[in-house]
């Protein structure tokens, strides 16, 4: 690993620019066999309108009967081109002679350009809208409609150990996203003078790196100190190290241009696929990362299916022994988790209810949304009404039986006193859905689906809402294309340190009592996260409802019952 301190070290006097000179292996060599590339031309339907070229490359050494590992490369024409500064088809057929690296097809691919409609008019060119963007679209379009279409014709392997991706400058942003967003595809990154500064979001990276579940990834990053881009490169490499990848940083004298790249191209190669085929491990153990050091407990233990098959899973509650009971709204069953694992029904027709809470009179209360109404179950499966006439989602209950549930279509909290009575408590948040108190119930926690916030409330005396602010910062990804940026806040729970657990589209977001993001547990699976909440006989369970699947995590931190208030320690801020 390339240090940062070392790198400031160096970075600091003026240094005159060395010269870089590609060394043989990026020369055609005597004896060595050439792989064929062709020519390609696509139009893409995930970027509509867009045509790009990309070209194959295919060793010599492929055999048909063998899944071949895969390298997409980005701005294509660059590093395909024998003539230009890289020189990867000759670089690739020396090291895969010497067997430095595996037998690997190269992708490369142009970005795409949208042709103007009338003759004399000036195209539309995507490359930043492609390269520089943060999210799942750049990726989709390789694994949706690219790599397919060359899978057609050659054998790709599909083991993400066996993919890697590259390009330089955007390119090599594009490359980080695509690998970050899509580690099921994507294990090895290479990225040259890659820019990780606020284009269209590229700066978020360190920041994720630090907050994000550790990924088994590979990650090598090159940039020149002459380049306005390598402090952005520093940052992230030294948020690569805290977390412990395996990844390296090589500064050159270089400016933003190719010399340094093009002339260790072969050398990064061999690093990125050194020691192949051993599988890159998730990095553990990361000196200054919070949720290898706070939330996952030794051996990492992964998400586990607990119930699976349903049609959508929500509103996952815990009773007093530990148990975790779900919904399968579509289905209008309410299922039970026992703390050994069992799953049964605990009711049918249920009226469409979503958000599920135990109350102090150890009653399921439910959101009947289907039937416009809150209503309780008592464990012998009876159904009280406990208000009716409304619209709801999510609901918490506090230790004197007053209720709290959300209105996401009126955009509205309502309050339910113990005596039945209800009354708004709050209108005008975009769209309110998960609702939580804080563990000693002084707070009302309320997720904003179409933001990236959590409100805060103060609760009055008299169940009256105050104070209120959004408070909690969630993150969130890059949604320009769909022209919403919002963080999908749905349920929520608490650890007896008074952390906030968020299910989001990016994760499980871990919120402090201040209001700071400082961990994001990777989602179960690639549908979003609906809910989550802490069960099992010790609460040191997460349990998440996505989808159709319930799955279940041991982790550090400990939940509370949420009918009973209890004093959290004060915070650290």
């Amino acid at each position: 690993m390339f240090r940062l301190a070392t790198v400031l070290a160096i970075a600091l006097p003026l240094m005159r620019a060395e010269e870089y000179v590609p060394g043989p292996d990026s020369q055609r060599q005597p004896g060595v066999p050439q792989g064929k590339v062709t020519k390609h031309e696509w139009t893409s339907k995930i970027y509509p309108g867009t045509v790009r070229d990309y070209w194959v490359y295919v060793p010599a050494q492929y055999k048909p009967d063998k899944p071949a590992c895969t390298m997409v490369f980005q701005d294509g024409i660059s590093f395909v081109n024998e003539t230009g500064a890289f020189k990867a088809t000759v670089v690739f057929d020396n090291l895969i002679h010497k067997g430095d690296m595996p037998v690997t097809i190269g992708i490369f691919i142009n970005p795409g350009v949208v042709p103007g409609v009338a003759p004399n008019t000036q195209s539309r060119f995507n490359r930043s809208a492609e390269y520089d963007a943060v999210g799942p679209r750049f990726p989709t379009f390789l694994i949706e409609e690219i790599i397919p279409e060359a899978a057609k014709s050659y054998n790709l392997s599909n083991d993400p150990n066996d993919r890697a991706i590259s390009g330089s400058s955007s390119g090599g942003n594009a490359s980080m996203n695509a690998a970050w967003t899509r580690t099921d595809v994507f294990h090895r990154v290479l990225s040259f003078i890659g820019g990780f500064t606020n284009l269209r979001g590229d700066h978020i990276y360190p920041s994720l790196v630090r907050k994000m579940e550790t990924k088994p990834l590979r990650i090598y990053l090159q940039d020149g100190l002459q380049d306005v881009n390598v402090y952005s490169n520093y940052e992230l490499g030294l948020a690569l190290e805290h977390a412990n990848y395996d990844y390296k940083l090589v500064i050159g004298t270089e400016a933003h241009n190719s010399k340094h790249g093009a002339a260790i191209l072969p050398d990064a190669l061999r690093w990125l696929w050194r020691d192949y085929p051993k599988p890159i491990a998730k990095p553990v153990k990361g000196s200054r990362h919070y949720i290898t050091n706070n939330i996952v407990l030794d051996g990492d233990p992964d998400w586990q299916v607990v119930s699976q098959g349903h049609k959508f899973t929500e509103g996952p509650a815990v009773d007093a022994a530990g148990n975790v009971f779900f919904t399968d709204i579509p289905n209008n069953r309410v299922h039970k988790i026992s703390v050994d694992g069992k799953v049964t029904v605990f009711r049918e027709d249920t009226g469409a209810a979503n958000g599920l809470m135990f109350g102090p009179d150890g009653r399921l209360y439910a959101c009947q949304n289907g039937r416009k109404r809150i209503v309780a179950w008592s464990a012998d499966g009876k159904e009280s009404v406990i208000a009716d006439g409304v619209e709801s989602n999510d609901l918490a209950i506090n230790a004197r039986g007053e209720i709290y549930f959300t209105d996401p279509q009126n955009k509205r909290v309502w309050f339910i006193d113990a005596k039945g009575n209800k009354r708004i408590a709050h209108e005008g948040i975009l769209r309110p859905n998960g609702v939580r108190f804080s563990p000693d119930h002084a707070f009302l926690m309320v997720a904003d689906t179409l933001s990236r916030w959590v409100w805060s409330f103060s609760v009055a005396a008299d169940g009256s809402l105050v104070n209120g602010v959004p408070f909690y910062r969630l993150e969130i990804p890059d949604e320009v294309e769909s022209g919403v940026l919002r963080s999908n806040a749905d349920g929520m729970t608490v650890d007896t340190d008074g952390f906030l657990y968020v299910a989001t589209n990016l994760g499980i977001q871990i919120v402090d009592p201040a209001g700071k993001t400082v961990g994001i547990l990777r989602k179960p699976d690639v549908s979003n996260p609906s809910n989550v909440v802490f069960g099992g006989p010790d609460l040191q369970t997460l349990y998440v409802t996505s989808g159709e699947k319930v799955f279940r995590r041991p982790i550090k931190k400990k939940g509370t019952f949420p009918w009973i208030a209890v004093t959290p320690p004060k915070p650290r801020l």
